[in-house]
């Protein structure tokens, strides 16, 4: 398997949870410490033009092999996991030959049971890899820097004519910073597929439009027994404007094109309380309707308060969705269509309900459709993927690579 699962391992090995209240890039000291260990990797496997940023990317070359001039194409996968789930001393298990029913985590309580994950069904005689139930794994997106890497080395043991391939390991994904600071001039890549998706076969190229509202309720406390026409409660106005959202209109309630209003966090007491809130939505005016009903919803909620009191709303665009910049290169889709087929995978093309960055990257110029990393249920404790998923990757990517020149030499 060419260390496909050895570097696996060794890469969930580093704690790389990103830290969304941290100004810097990286946030957090793992993730400098996962690039500087890329960065020698790469150097020892002899790749070439090998960089690490002050910010905490990593950038590698595979130089071309074909005699003719073919596009110089990257691919992308990030150093960072989320920061909904620790990923602290990860401790993997290899469920080899799985033959159904409830897998157990460590030595705990914690099950990955297909009657909460059906998918499992469909992995019969498969070997997986799981979590012991303390931590999430980070496949997210560790399996697509193991992916790549091992892609690009057996095909440099390969016989297959290639052009220029650019690799790139960026920070601080999943909280939408690092393809802020992505030097796309550097990259020098006509275009890139980013490694970052779920189930074997996904091919995504459009996501979430998505925001972020922060809202900010100052009240009034006093003697509740003297309370009458004095007091206003922070917290009472929160419940007010949580329950005036759709309430159908939740992740837990929605999926495919159906966007959605996420109360992420709430804080306070009667003086004061913040709430903090996701808004995804793929249509771009329905996406302007979201940010405008949060608007809208302060302002009826803080009517006729007391001049000290009031409702404060700050809205931050996080990223569109690439769908109106990838479509503008429709052979960028196509070829990774045909590599899926030709290694026997059936392609599943559907949205992302979530975002990349090659969401940004798109927008800034550099068209970066997503492709599958072979992993399930991300950012928790029930996060799995199997070796199979894995190596279905590698073998993909090698095919875009491969396809990538022979429509050059064909034009």
């Amino acid at each position: 398997m060419d260390k496909l699962l050895d570097r696996f391992f060794h890469y969930i090995s580093f704690d790389t949870q990103s830290k969304a209240n941290v100004k810097s890039t990286p946030s957090s000291e793992g993730q400098v410490k996962l690039a500087q260990s890329l960065r020698d990797e790469l150097v020892a496997l002899g790749f070439d033009q090998v960089t690490l940023s002050n910010k905490g990317c990593v950038m590698a070359s595979i130089p071309a092999t074909a005699s003719w001039p073919v596009p110089v194409i990257g691919f992308i996968s990030h150093l960072d996991t989320a920061p909904d789930f620790t990923a602290r001393h990860v401790n993997a298990q290899i469920v080899e030959n799985y033959r159904g029913g409830d897998i157990a985590l460590g030595h705990g309580e914690e099950i990955l049971s297909p009657v909460m994950f059906p998918v499992l069904h469909q992995l019969l005689g498969q070997t997986l890899i799981t979590t012991d139930g303390k931590t999430l794994l980070g496949a997210d997106d560790k399996a697509g820097i193991a992916e790549i890497i091992t892609a690009m080395v057996r095909l440099r043991n390969s016989d297959i004519p290639h052009g220029e391939i650019r690799l790139a390991f960026t920070p601080d994904e999943e909280i939408g910073k690092g393809a802020q600071s992505f030097d796309i001039k550097a990259f020098a890549a006509q275009w890139a597929y980013t490694v970052d998706g779920g189930g074997v076969g996904e091919l995504e190229f459009e996501n979430f439009n998505a925001a972020s509202a922060t809202i900010k309720i100052v009240g009034n406390n006093v003697h509740p027994g003297s309370a009458k026409g004095v007091m206003v409660n922070a917290l009472s106005l929160a419940t007010r404007f949580h329950e005036s959202l759709p309430p159908d209109e939740t992740p837990e309630k929605t999926d495919g094109y159906q966007g959605f209003y996420h109360l992420t966090a709430i804080k306070g007491n009667v003086e004061r309380a913040e709430m903090h809130y996701i808004l995804r939505d793929f249509d771009k005016t329905q996406f302007e309707a979201r940010k405008q009903k949060i608007i809208d919803v302060a302002q009826a909620v803080g009517k006729g308060l007391h001049r000290d009191c009031y409702i404060e709303v700050t809205l931050d665009d996080h990223y569109y969705n690439m769908r109106e910049q990838v479509m503008k290169h429709p052979h960028i889709i196509e070829i990774a269509q045909q590599a899926m087929k030709d290694c026997d995978i059936e392609p599943i093309l559907k949205p992302i309900r979530g975002g990349t960055d090659g969401a940004q990257l798109s927008f800034r110029g550099l068209p970066c459709p997503n492709i599958f990393t072979g992993g399930y249920n991300f950012h928790g404790k029930h996060e799995f993927i199997t070796l199979e998923g894995m190596e279905s990757a590698v073998a993909v990517i090698m095919r875009i690579v491969e396809l990538t020149a022979n429509a050059a030499k064909k034009a």
